[in-house]
């Protein structure tokens, strides 16, 4: 099967770049499943209900979260209600909503989806996400081989480690979080496909989504400044995953940037 995964969704532009490509792209590449990290599509800081909703109707099967998740309040009781939306698994228990899923796809095939958050230079104080993933293999194992990571985390060595921890154990780990897509895209030894950074879908005509006269202003002036989504230069990155959904082992990945 062929899964697409959609680097942080930004802001409207980020949406609407999502709703004008991904049916063409799933068409093109024969796409079974997508899953898009929407953790900044209101604004450019959190999620709304409304805002997941237009996602899901553009053509996304789950939605992965991050650092910016608790950033809206009104999607505490989102997150509970609905299955196919994922905040980072390693918030503590008591916190609303769920770590992983598993969904189905529209030829009937069960896909589990985690979503962690990386803890260096990140403002919470999580659990181990190392640990973490193995308690959400252990579950979702019994239920299904294909499995794929969202790794919400800043640094590219916890995410390079986190591909290494999984390797064998995920089809798939994907990073998120900074914006810029990486040229690393591979396939580790024991089968699981691997990328530091998807990328953002977003306005690229910015300093990674924002509006870069503010972002140079703070940099010039080290005085606080009210962000702003940028409005132009919309792109979609992604990264495309070949997967054997009996043994859940991944053949292929190739990054995408389209719009």
């Amino acid at each position: 099967m062929n899964i697409l995964c959609v680097g942080d969704i930004v802001g409207r532009p980020g949406r609407a770049i999502l709703a004008q490509e991904l049916p063409g792209i799933k068409k093109q590449y024969a796409v079974d499943f997508v899953i898009a990290n929407g953790e900044n599509a209101a604004g450019g800081s959190g999620i709304l209900p409304k805002q997941a909703d237009e996602i899901f109707a553009s053509g996304v099967d789950v939605i992965t979260l991050g650092d910016h998740v608790w950033d809206k309040n009104q999607i505490y009781s989102y997150l509970d209600g609905n299955p196919r939306i994922v905040r980072p698994a390693n918030f503590p228990e008591e916190a609303p909503g769920r770590g992983w899923t598993v969904v189905e796809s529209q030829k009937g095939i069960k896909v589990g989806v985690i979503n962690l958050l990386g803890r260096t230079f990140m403002r919470y104080n999580v659990n181990c996400p190392f640990r973490m993933l193995d308690q959400a293999i252990k579950e979702i194992s019994s239920l299904t081989s294909v499995m794929v990571l969202d790794m919400h985390a800043e640094t590219t060595s916890e995410k390079v480690a986190m591909g290494h921890y999984a390797n064998g154990r995920v089809s798939a780990v994907v990073g998120t979080h900074t914006h810029i897509q990486t040229a690393d895209e591979k396939v580790l030894s024991e089968g699981t496909a691997y990328i530091t950074d998807l990328g953002m879908s977003g306005p690229y005509d910015s300093v990674i989504g924002q509006n870069k006269e503010i972002i140079l202003k703070r940099f010039l002036t080290s005085l606080p400044q009210k962000f702003e989504v940028a409005e132009t230069g919309a792109k979609l990155c992604a990264a495309l995953i070949a997967i054997d959904e009996r043994t859940g082992r991944a053949s292929h990945i190739s990054r995408l940037q389209q719009g």
